[in-house]
């Protein structure tokens, strides 16, 4: 799940593709452009700025400008079939380009790569190369097969891959805030969900790669990573030098001690493994933000165990109250699935009551798509009727509407240590930043010599929905 500005997003909000360039104007100096632009999850635009790594040492300079590109990337999301449906829109876009400039080249990236692999080709006649998740360091080899007028396609998984020795170039950047990629793939299995398909089985990256990473960016002026993963608390990772084990709890240590200036964050969570290490680690740093994405999906058990959740809704509540115990001011978030195969309306209800009890900051809200090769497809019928699916999405976002506006509600007159990332998109007199539970803060700039990646005190005055308002403290 994304790290994005504190809203509540809906199927239809969520999950944009975005164009990336590096923030600098590096990419003058080359000779051959590259533009790319990434849907879906957080771990998509992580994955984007490790390919932008490889084609720069091929040669490649981004550009943020696709008519000026000799190489179109679009870094695929198969999440949702709304996510697929953008992306063959935005394909057709790029036809009129290629027929002007037929060197140029287009390719798709990511988890609709892996899914179709070569069929691809066939449904969609302007790609020309199919590059899946665990396959980008063939994209030299690919290039050139494609610059060759033959199709190229590598969407082979790998049990090992994990890109440790690839630095990122850090792609549309803020210079403040940065993904580390720590967890590739998923062994849960939700019946719902494409991506143990797409992304393949689990496998951590090496502890020190990650650590390094973070020290760097740290050193380079960046103040906030997180920590990225299908299932990024799964964390193990052997250190056979030392013959040690590092788990997550112990991984959120490490990074939280480069500096007591640099956040860290993490997503995404399954509940089953944020355990008490783990929530103690975070309460026992100030640095270490405190704020879990905890999706639910459905606050019904029988609903739970067809999507293969692996806990129960008495399970799932029980978990909410260990974190607020062992952090009182942890803020959470969840994603929520309305209208999944067989659902009743008091089961739907029961989503509705979970979400009041855990009293969620904001969440991501979608109804039901069945997607193609998943065990809820081969299993269960689609049966719920989409007005019904969107009636209760309607629903369940009403009921998000009025818990994030009361959690805002109640930080009124309290003092939040920000780091400002920006100036805010209405005023340029104002600073935009988000506190440790990852809500958005704008205020005045004031009289005061700040800038991004400073850390400020900041009195909450009064609030949106979706954002806190106030002003600098001293």
């Amino acid at each position: 799940m994304e790290v994005l500005e504190l809203q509540n997003k809906t199927h239809d909000e969520t999950r944009q593709g975005e164009a990336f360039a590096p923030f600098t104007n590096e990419a003058n100096s080359f000779k051959k452009h590259f533009y790319i632009e990434s849907y879906g999850c957080a771990m998509n635009f992580s994955d984007s700025e490790i390919v932008a790594a490889i084609l720069n040492q091929q040669g490649f300079g981004a550009t943020t400008n696709f008519e000026q590109a000799d190489l179109i990337f679009l870094n695929t999301c198969s999440v949702r079939e709304k996510a697929e449906q953008t992306v063959r829109k935005r394909l057709t876009e790029f036809r009129k380009v290629k027929e002007s400039k037929p060197q140029m080249l287009v390719g798709v990236l990511g988890c609709m790569a892996e899914r179709l692999k070569a069929k691809l080709l066939e449904e969609e006649k302007l790609v020309d190369i199919v590059v899946g998740p665990d396959a980008y360091r063939s994209l030299p080899n690919l290039i050139e097969e494609a610059e060759s007028g033959q199709k190229a396609v590598n969407v082979l998984l790998s049990r090992e891959e994990t890109y440790a020795d690839i630095s990122p170039i850090r792609l549309n950047s803020n210079g403040v805030t940065a993904f580390i990629s720590i967890t590739r793939g998923c062994n849960n299995m939700c019946t719902f969900c494409v991506v143990p398909f797409t992304r393949g089985r689990e496998r951590s990256r090496n502890a020190n790669s990650i650590v390094n990473e973070a020290k760097d960016l740290f050193e380079k002026g960046y103040r906030e990573v997180t920590l990225l993963g299908q299932n990024v608390d799964s964390y193990y990772w052997v250190d056979e030098t030392k013959n040690e084990v590092v788990t997550f709890a112990n991984l959120l240590e490490q990074v939280a001690l480069v500096s007591p200036l640099l956040r860290v964050r993490f997503s995404t969570s399954h509940p089953k493994d944020i355990t008490d290490e783990v929530l103690y680690t975070i309460a026992k740093y100030e640095n270490i933000c405190k704020y879990i994405h905890l999706p639910i999906q459905s606050g019904n058990t029988r609903i739970l165990q067809l999507m293969n959740r692996t806990y129960t809704r008495e399970w799932y509540l029980a978990k909410v109250d260990r974190i607020k115990t062992i952090l009182p001011d942890c803020g959470i978030s969840a994603d929520i699935i309305a209208g999944f195969c067989t659902e009743t309306e008091e089961e739907h209800k029961e989503t509705i009551s979970a979400m009041e009890y855990s009293k969620y900051d904001y969440s991501y809200m979608f109804y039901y798509s069945e997607r193609p090769g998943t065990l809820a497809e081969r299993r269960y019928a689609d049966d719920i009727p989409e007005d019904v699916k969107k009636r209760r999405l309607a629903e369940i976002v009403e009921t998000q509407n009025k818990l994030s506006y009361q959690s805002n509600l109640q930080d009124i007159g309290k003092i939040f240590k920000v780091l400002i990332e920006g100036e805010s998109k209405k005023s340029g007199n104002d600073w935009k930043g988000r506190n440790s539970r990852n809500k958005v803060i704008v205020f005045a700039k004031g009289n005061y010599n700040l800038q991004p990646g400073d850390y400020v005190n900041v009195q909450v005055t009064e609030c949106t929905q979706g954002t806190l308002l106030g002003n600098i403290v001293d």
